[in-house]
């Protein structure tokens, strides 16, 4: 059980009279309602508050139904809103029934030139349980509102909008302070009974049972808010059980606290396990040798004459086949082959790789390019055509399409640009902490590409096994450093990796079949990372 849930269970228990002993000796709540209606009478007949028209009794029938009873001598059944049973000295009531509701004034422009300038509070500054006050705004606000749209010490407070809606807590200044109209205040009829309910209206927020309905964003209407029906304790357990609370949440938070802790920590060993697994397999640690395997070598060869062959077609220019030979002088040193000289590049290697591996440059495995350039304005409104596939679609291992992603005609993309299978996808241009994110399209994609800030990385020797290793390799500490090195600051937060350095990438390449049981190794294990 999370600690979300056991302070939910906690709240669920005290709201249904499970949390404390029950106390013959109490006053019953039905005596706490009279009480209540009696005050709100006096406050009528002094003519501080209006009458309220749809004022209500809840009560239970001789058939054990329950009827809510409004002022005009209308009787309903309500039995299919009570959620549970209570103890016999609890009562149901609605919230109305208990305070008086009133809203903040409406912040706008047309309203600034009436009353005196007044501190006042928004939704910003509500939060469970506490106000954060660093940045209390000023309105005018005429006598008259002052009067209805401020809050004094023990009204309770609740947002009405936004993804903070049925945000609460309880106003304990010994100062008044004025409110924008998306906060509700409830004032109490009668004094102590607000810290149970705003544990009840948390426990509803929580629970997703708070929202108003029938409305296109989440809040919470003063109609929902008044009508909010309440299991309602004697005061005296109002006062144990906020007692009982006060002494328990703190050790559930604390719990919580550790549990979020445990969490992360779980979350960063997965991702160091994973890297540390890339790690292993690049540098030939993850899976056995074989010394009776084609060496790496054949490989980079097939590659080379299919390179050629692409060229003979026309599909691939003779400039664009710029090929070096890496490799280990007797002196162990490593050495590049260069068209017109050979370069000691020792330092550059990062680690030595097994027998049969060989060293190659990026460029000479794969071609790499970016996808298609547009205007917003060209995208197909209708979401058909050519999907655009752009760095938010790209996590580590996983291409994912999103409700907002972008469509161009058929004939406004390349043939060429289109998804292919074996193809690696990552973002050119992204934010530092989301640098190393690839991804490997599986099967071919026609109605798919990338946008002009995502680098393709497409095989020369379109072959799965190379495939799943590169991406392996790509998505690598030892190359996610590199991709890091090489990035420029092309704007506010934001890095481009360049190509012709990325293109110049070292990577260690084992022989194929290696590659093989490599990817199969660490899809095995990623699995059972991601199942534990």
């Amino acid at each position: 059980m999370t600690g979300k849930q056991l302070k939910n269970s906690i709240l669920q228990w005290a709201i249904q009279g499970k949390l404390v002993p029950q106390d013959p000796n109490d006053e019953p709540a039905s005596v706490l309602l009279e009480k209540i209606r009696a005050e709100k009478a006096r406050l009528i007949k002094e003519g501080k508050i209006k009458k309220d028209k749809k004022e209500s009794i809840i009560y239970r029938g001789e058939d054990n139904s329950y009827y809510e009873k409004f002022a005009d001598g209308k009787v309903v059944c309500i039995d299919e809103e009570i959620p549970f049973e209570i103890p016999a000295t609890w009562e149901w009531c609605r919230i109305s029934h208990l305070f008086l509701h009133a809203s903040g004034k409406q912040q706008s422009s047309s309203n600034k030139g009436y009353g005196t300038p007044q501190k006042f509070i928004t939704t910003s500054n509500l939060y469970w349980g506490r106000f954060v006050l660093d940045n209390v705004k000023v309105m005018n606000f005429t006598e008259e509102e002052i009067k209805n749209c401020s809050a004094t010490k023990g009204d309770l407070l609740v947002c009405e909008g936004g993804a903070g809606y049925g945000r609460s807590a309880i106003w304990d200044k010994e100062y008044d302070i004025c409110l924008q109209n998306h906060v509700h205040r409830l004032r109490p009829l009668i004094d102590g009974i607000c810290e149970y309910v705003y544990h009840f209206i948390y426990l509803l927020k929580e629970s997703n049972q708070l929202t108003s309905v029938g409305t296109a964003m989440p809040g919470l209407s003063a109609n929902r808010l008044k009508g909010l029906l309440l299991p309602l304790p004697p005061y005296q357990e109002q006062c144990r059980i906020v007692s009982k609370l006060k002494e328990v949440i703190p050790y559930v938070e604390r719990y919580n606290e550790t549990e979020d802790v445990l969490s992360r920590l779980n979350s960063q060993i997965r991702v160091c396990l994973k890297k540390s697994i890339l790690q292993e397999a690049i540098q030939g640690k993850l899976v056995p040798q074989n010394a009776s395997e084609e060496p790496a070598t054949v490989l980079l060869q097939q590659i080379r004459e299919e390179k050629q062959r692409l060229v003979a077609k026309g599909k691939l220019k003779k400039k664009d086949v710029v090929d070096s030979d890496i490799f280990k002088g007797d002196d162990n040193k490593y050495y590049e082959q260069l068209s017109d000289k050979v370069v000691d590049i020792t330092e550059d290697i990062p680690f030595d790789v097994p027998e049969g591996w060989s060293w190659c440059r990026l460029k000479s495995i794969c071609t790499i390019f970016t996808g298609a350039t547009f205007k917003k304005e060209e995208a197909n409104t209708e979401k058909t055509g050519i999907r655009i596939l752009r760095g938010g679609n790209i996590l580590p291992f996983e291409i994912t399409f999103k409700a907002d992603d972008i469509f161009l005609p058929y004939n406004a993309i390349k043939e060429n640009i289109l998804l292919r299978k074996n193809d690696i996808v990552t973002p050119a241009v992204t934010s530092l902490e989301n640098i190393g994110k690839m991804a490997r399209v599986k099967d071919d994609m026609p109605d798919v590409t990338v946008g002009g800030f995502v680098f393709v990385l497409r095989l020369y020797f379109s072959n799965d096994w190379l495939s799943q290793y590169l991406l392996a390799l790509m998505s690598s500490p030892t190359i996610i450093e590199y991709m890091k090195s090489i990035t420029n600051k092309s704007g506010q937060a934001f890095y481009n990796i360049g190509k012709e350095r990325l293109a110049t990438t070292l990577l260690p390449i084992p022989p194929l079949s290696e590659q093989q049981r490599i990817a199969n190794q660490i899809e095995k294990i990623f699995s059972e990372i991601k199942g534990n």
